[in-house]
């Protein structure tokens, strides 16, 4: 993802961020973490609290490959080393959800297939896959997760469309599920189209 694509999504992080930070709660429990992947994942912005979020420079290559199963096991070892459970002393964090935009298809794919199983291992409230562009394949992430949402373009508006649902759908979720059930997401707008 580069160009056009690459500057509508952090138009639509910061959309998500700001929205996120008129929810009172949201900015008492909301934690964010971006994690970038071509040929290898990286850690743009390590978890963070909203109040605190700086939008990190997103810097990607003309053209490799899209490592996603490095991207998931990196995201797995964050949970397991950030995401506090809930034990008989003491209350955990809420469960995270996981937000999976991409514009191509795993180059990993034995790597992408083995880290499906080690996300389900995992405490998220929801993860949520977005297949974005005309060459996002979509069988992949099916796989992953039953949330699977297309957009056709990769304009501004699609992504501000897609960031504003997200922002609901965190928000809403943050006020009912707590540290121990998922989120269930509100029906999308007109420019996402859910995959079945």
């Amino acid at each position: 993802m580069r160009g056009e694509p690459i500057q509508a999504l952090k138009v639509g992080v910061q959309s998500l961020i700001s929205s996120l930070r008129q929810d009172p709660h949201a900015l008492e429990s909301v934690h964010v973490s971006i994690i970038t992947f071509d040929a290898k994942p990286r850690i743009v912005c390590p978890l963070t609290g909203l109040e605190d979020f700086q939008m990190p420079l997103i810097d990607c290559p003309q053209s490799s490959p899209t490592m996603t199963g490095a991207a998931l096991e990196m995201l797995c070892q964050c949970v397991d080393s950030e995401v506090q459970r809930t034990t008989t002393v003491d209350r955990g964090d809420w469960r995270p959800v996981a937000i999976l935009i991409t514009d191509g298809g795993p180059s990993d794919t034995a790597l992408y297939e083995q880290m499906i199983t080690e996300v389900r291992r995992r405490p998220f409230g929801s993860i949520i896959a977005c297949a974005a562009g005309p060459s996002a394949k979509v069988e992949p992430l099916r796989k992953l997760t039953p949330n699977v949402y297309s957009l056709e373009t990769m304009d501004g508006h699609s992504l501000a469309g897609l960031f504003e649902w997200v922002s609901s759908a965190v928000s809403s979720g943050n006020r009912s599920m707590g540290a121990t059930s998922s989120i269930t997401l509100p029906r999308p707008p007109a420019e996402i189209h859910i995959v079945v």
